[in-house]
């Protein structure tokens, strides 16, 4: 898949049912843009585990990498899923990641264009995380 904001390639993923309230719309699948960090629903996914890694080495695997991507893929809308976005980032912090530092990466690999201003973003995400 190619996302729709830059023509970059995707990362498709399932989203698990306890997950998918979070998203702006709820859909089964969904895919994260490996250059802009957009998330957009996505029709399908394949079967074993995404790979995060074609985002960044700053992502982490498994379920808290789908916990992190649609964390990263609603900062740009802050304002509208603080509570969403705090919720995914405790659960990236529960599943022995630090998603301040995976921002922070993110934030400083030259290969990402997000969507949104990271350094800020995570400034934002520190005050939500830890008041």
């Amino acid at each position: 898949m190619t996302c729709p904001e830059c023509g970059s390639e995707q990362v498709t993923f399932e989203v698990p049912d306890d997950l998918r309230e979070y998203l702006p719309e709820e859909t089964e699948f969904a895919a994260l843009c490996t250059h802009c960090l957009t998330l957009e629903p996505a029709e399908s996914a394949p079967e074993e585990s995404p790979d995060f890694g074609a985002v960044s080495d700053a992502f982490p695997d498994g379920e808290v990498g789908v916990d992190m991507a649609i964390a990263v893929g609603l900062l740009d809308s802050l304002a509208l899923y603080r509570s969403e976005i705090e919720a995914l980032l405790e659960r990236v912090e529960r599943g022995g990641t630090d998603p301040l530092l995976v921002l922070d990466r993110l934030a400083t690999d030259s290969k990402l264009d997000p969507a949104f201003d990271a350094d800020r973003r995570r400034t934002q995400a520190e005050q939500l995380l830890y008041g």
